[in-house]
Parts: structure tokens; sequence; C-alpha cells
């Protein structure tokens, strides 16, 4: 098989020929090459796309704007999903999500991932997968970058550290990165408001599981053999707490428990659904699919307030230590070492409802810890969403990035707001930076637990001993 290396030229004139990729061979047999596809409406007669399944059976699309600028955008996306195999529209609904990205002239790769389930070192490697896929169909780009959101920033966050390194005059795969809205915490941390919404939740409520059904540590989120759905879940919130409903047709009880669950954990009622999921079904991915069932979170000593009667609370609330195996395993996996030696350009709405602003705290502390936060630049907007932000900025944020690699001038975080006017008279969505913002410590959101003031979460020396012990982390 020979790789095909396509010029502009070619790829403006659309007439790409199916080939095959060197080396797509594994366990799971020869895989072929891009093929082409139909794009998303926004990028119809825009640019050209493709998808296909890589050596490892992830599936990714790929998209070439008819006005390349030369330059490449990798990304990956959030979640995680938790299907037993990779999705094949995934990647596509990303393209379209992000279209601006290609709109903007880059173009545009990005992996569903070989599986479902948890396990960012794994999406980290099939995120620089597809990046080598593309360079082997289309040559090598100018200048590529890595763009990650919600969970996906963990991911992008990885890659940078992982593939990214430009240490000692070695130049990385990886010229700058984007994180927006990104659960830059780490595993290991990241979810412990998590931990707390499910024993919180469960103590008001008694529901979840019932009395009447088989017991089981609320730190596996659900138990192995359940059959419970996230329409069997919503159902038993809406049960307890009526947070579906207007507050005039919930009975005395259902105010008060709400009350006491958003005051306790601190998580908006408008997401207090989908954060009770992830602490119910990814727990459950977390801890029996991917650490053997070992538990990897802990309350012990934490203190909860807010509610109508902490000492009750506290004295009845479960209580739990983690094993330090399954600690150490999705630390390695997932935290963050802060060895960072390209530019990292972050983006996060302020009232992010999923992914709090704080995890940016915790990944500016990483860096610091690390002595690498010169690499880093972090922006913030007056917005409420998590999922996407306005057009406008992700435009900027792009454009900002690329300058600051091209032109080797650190921007500032009032130098990108003022930046994006250009770009709105383009998308008209919107630009809402607020320059002064600055995210309060990730104590101050979230309950630390013994040792959890100090960051890296997980140092570079760490991961290295960490390395050298067979098995360690989550399985591909």
């Amino acid at each position: 098989m020979t790789r095909r290396r396509t010029t502009l030229t070619a790829v403006l004139a659309g007439a790409l020929a199916v080939g095959f990729l060197v080396g797509a061979s594994n366990a799971r047999g020869e895989t072929a090459g891009p093929a082409r596809a139909e794009c998303p409406t926004d990028l119809v007669g825009k640019a050209t796309c493709y998808t296909g399944r890589d050596a490892n059976g992830a599936y990714y699309a790929i998209a070439v704007p008819s006005d390349w600028n030369g330059s490449l955008v990798v990304h990956a996306h959030g979640g995680p999903d938790l299907g037993a195999e990779s999705d094949p529209t995934r990647s596509l609904d990303d393209l379209g999500r992000w279209s601006v990205m290609v709109r903007e002239g880059y173009a545009w790769a990005g992996s569903s991932y070989r599986r479902g389930g948890y396990g960012t070192r794994m999406a980290a490697a099939d995120t620089e997968s597809v990046r080598r896929l593309f360079v082997g169909e289309f040559g090598k780009p100018r200048r590529t970058y890595v763009h990650g959101q919600s969970w996906g920033g963990n991911v992008a966050a990885k890659v940078v550290e992982s593939y990214g390194a430009q240490d000692r005059g070695r130049h990385g795969a990886y010229d700058g990165a984007l994180l927006t809205n990104g659960v830059l915490g780490g595993g290991s941390r990241g979810y412990d408001y998590r931990v707390d919404l499910r024993v919180v939740y469960q103590y008001y409520c008694a529901n979840h599981p019932r009395p009447t059904e088989p017991r089981y540590p609320l730190w596996q989120g659900l138990r192995a053999g359940s059959t419970m759905t996230s329409a069997g879940l919503r159902a038993r919130l809406q049960e307890c707490t009526g947070f579906a409903s207007a507050p005039r047709e919930r009975t005395a009880l259902q105010q008060r428990n709400l009350d006491d669950i958003l005051a306790v954990t601190r998580i908006p009622q408008r997401t207090l659904e989908s954060h009770l999921r992830f602490a119910t079904f990814t727990f459950r991915d977390i801890v029996h699919d991917r650490l053997g069932d070992r538990n990897p979170f802990g309350n012990q000593g934490v203190r909860y307030s807010g509610s109508h009667d902490d000492e009750a609370l506290n004295a009845g609330v479960e209580r739990f230590s983690p094993d330090p195996t399954a600690v150490r395993d999705l630390s390695y996996d997932s935290d963050l070492t802060g060895k960072v030696s390209i530019p990292v350009l972050t983006l996060h709405a302020i009232d992010d409802p999923t992914a709090f602003v704080e995890h940016e705290a915790a990944y500016r502390a990483t860096l610091h810890g690390a002595r690498r936060d010169g690499h880093l630049v972090q922006t913030f907007t007056r917005e409420s969403e998590h999922s996407e932000l306005s057009d406008a900025e992700y435009a900027n944020s792009v454009a900002a990035l690329d300058r600051w690699v091209r032109k080797g001038r650190k921007p500032t975080a009032g130098s990108v707001a003022a930046s994006c006017a250009a770009f709105d008279d383009r998308y008209g969505t919107g630009c809402f930076y607020d320059p002064a913002f600055r995210p309060a410590p990730y104590a101050s959101r979230v309950e630390p637990r013994p040792g959890g003031l100090r960051w890296p979460a997980m140092t570079a020396a760490q991961e290295r001993a960490w390395s050298g012990i067979d098995g360690v982390g989550i399985a591909p």
C-alpha cells in the first residue's frame, strides 16, 4: 500500500481517491483510508468531508475547507460516551458543532474514540491517531492545534503533555492547544463534587437504591447488574425533589430535599439530573468496567454544610475511603502533570453549570506547580452554557492562538477580548469576555480530600514511576 499525499489543488478539485493507510493493520485487520462523505449543513459547498475507521477501530471525520489555510485543528470530544463500541456518528456531529473552525479556513479532524467509557489516555492516543492519519493522507500541515471541550479538554491537555513536548529543541506534533470549558481538575479530584452529590442525594432521598433493592456501596455509582435507565433515574429524582416541576407543584418535603441537595453540593438545579447521571452510570463504568470494582473515590473527613440540619447530614451520610491502587490508576490515566511546552489558550464560561469554572484554577495551579504557567493564557466569558459557546469566541480564540504561535507574542485576556468584535461582525453570536475575572481556588468549590490542596495532582516524577508498573492506568 502507498501513502497518499494530496495537494491542496487536488483537494479543491475534489478528486481524491480512497486509498489505504500505511500500517493500518492490527488485531482488527486492515483498515481503509478516508472515504468522501456528506458534509454537515454549514459546510456544504465550503469543504470536502471524509469519514473512516482507524486501525484501532475508532471512527473519525475529517474536513478540508475550499480555502484551506494550510493548518489543522484536531478535536478531542467530551463525554465520555458509554457505548461499548466506537460511535460512527459522534465525530460527524462534532464536526457540525465546531464547523466554525473549518469556516475559518482550518482543516479539522476528530476521532469518536475506539470505544465508549472512561479512558483519557486512550482518547488522547486516538486523537493523535487521527492527526497522523491526516498527515498520511494530506501531508504535514503548516501548524497543528489540538482543541478539546468538556472532558475533551482533559483529553486535549493529556495530548499536549504526551505529544506536544518541545523540550531540548525537540518539536512535538502540536504547535498549540485550545481548551474550552474543560474538565481540567483531572479524574482523581475532578469528580469529587459528584461523589458528594451521590451520597448527599441518597441521604435525603433513600431511593437510589431503595430499601427494598439490593444494597451496594455508593462509590460504585450503580451496581454492575442493575437495569436502571436514565429515564428511571430521572423518575426517582423527580419523586424525591420534584426538580422538574414548578415550585407550587412540589410538596413541602420535595422542596426541602431539593433545597438541601442544591445548597450542600452547589450544583445548579438545571444540571442536577445530568450530574446525577454521571455519578450513577459513568461512575459504574469507571469503577466496574475500568478499575475492576476497586474504589477510587472517598469522602472521609468532608464536612457537608448548607443544609437545614448539617449535624444530622454529616452523622448520617455514607462515608468511604478509596483504594490507593484505584486512585493511582485513575490519576495516571487522567490527572495532569503540567508539563506543557507549547502555547495553551483556555476559554471558559464563568457560569458553566457542568465543568465549574474553578477547574481553570486547578489547571493554572497545576502548571504553576510544574513551573510551566508561562505557557498558559486563560480567558473567561459571561456565559452560562457548557456544551457550546459563541461561534465568534471560538473563531477569535483559534485566531488568537494562531497569532501567538506564528508571531511568538503571548496575548493577554484583554487583548483576546478586544479582538473578538471583528469575528462577531461575521458571526453575530456575541462576545462576552470578562478580562478581569479570576476563578477562585478549586477547593473553594469542592471540599478537598486529604492532600487535595497540592497541585499537580500527579507530578511528572510520579507519572514516570507509575509508568513502570505493569498494568497501571486504564486499559484501552
